[in-house]
């Protein structure tokens, strides 16, 4: 899984083509703590067709606020940089987000 920060979250997502999965998480956030596995299981099986990244909130804010991510956890599907889907909260469980990701794959 590709480690975003406030240097490369735009490059990676914003400015890329194709389909991008982004965890916005923190070592705070117990649910996110108890998703990342699966989210990483993901990977294996989607990773060939959408870009999968991490971004922890506590190391980029601003990116985060920018996001419109305001609790935690959030999984968000960007298209050609701009967000069309995702996943927050109680909203956010493993059968969902891979729902999600079948539906753009």
């Amino acid at each position: 899984m590709l480690s975003l920060d406030k240097t490369n979250f735009e490059e990676e997502v914003l400015k890329s083509k194709g389909y991008a999965l982004v965890d916005f998480w923190s070592q705070g956030c117990e649910p996110c703590k108890a998703l990342k596995p699966h989210v990483e299981e993901m990977e294996k099986t989607y990773g060939d067709k959408i870009k999968f990244c991490e971004l922890d909130i506590t190391k980029a804010r601003r990116v985060a606020i920018g996001q419109k991510v305001l609790g935690l956890p959030v999984i968000a599907i960007y298209k050609d940089g701009e967000k069309i889907d995702e996943k927050i909260k109680d909203d956010a469980t493993v059968k969902s987000v891979e729902e999600m990701i079948k539906k753009y794959i």
